[in-house]
């Protein structure tokens, strides 16, 4: 009699843990939008090599949950929202891609150990959240400076930061929202850098 009862309390106990698990949120997945890897036609380009160096952040960004704060001293993270690779890979490969694709210059390339250029190209990401409240908004706050590598100095910064409003109250909103932040940051990236290279002769 004890047996069949322990062996009740097993079956239950098992059948209360599948039920749970069953309960539990599917983990959802989100992504940048990615910019056209084809280069434009350009009979012209700037003669620069330009290599992109990699987004530096805090740890927060360096992972892969979407973050929220309330305000500035506090933030947390969406457990079942998720980016397919953290914040900083992501703007890496979207900066890369985009810029590589106005064929503005005569290469672009990701900065790796063997990489040959003239200027390399690195940012720090501060934050890329969302901004809970009346009115919602998605926040990007980058800084970016410019290394002439022959010279081994920085010629030329830039910072970005702006509150996107969010056209929404879910999280697939405020990825929108960040996501058009990153395209209005690269824009603002690229027209400094036409403006730093237009005044500073490379031919």
């Amino acid at each position: 009699m004890k047996r069949a009862f322990a062996r009740i309390i097993c079956i239950a106990a098992a059948g209360a843990f599948l039920w749970g698990c069953g309960s539990v949120p599917a983990t959802k997945y989100y992504q940048l939008s990615v910019p056209n890897a084809a280069p434009a036609a350009n009979a012209d380009p700037i003669p620069v090599s330009l290599l992109i160096g990699p987004i530096s952040a805090s740890h927060l960004y360096r992972e892969d949950h979407l973050v929220f704060a309330a305000n500035a001293e506090q933030m947390g993270t969406y457990e079942f929202h998720q980016w397919v690779a953290p914040p900083t890979e992501m703007i890496e490969e979207y900066l890369l891609r985009d810029i590589r694709a106005s064929g503005k210059f005569r290469s672009v390339s990701q900065l790796t150990s063997a990489s040959r250029g003239d200027f390399v190209l690195h940012g720090h990401l501060y934050d890329f959240k969302e901004i809970t409240g009346a009115p919602m908004a998605a926040r990007v706050t980058l800084d970016f400076e410019l290394r002439d590598i022959k010279a081994s100095q920085v010629v030329w910064t830039q910072h970005y930061s702006h509150d996107e409003p969010v056209d929404g109250k879910d999280v697939t909103a405020v990825v929108a929202a960040l996501d058009r932040n990153v395209r209005q940051a690269a824009a603002q990236l690229q027209a400094g850098l036409d403006s730093y290279f237009a005044s500073h002769s490379t031919r």
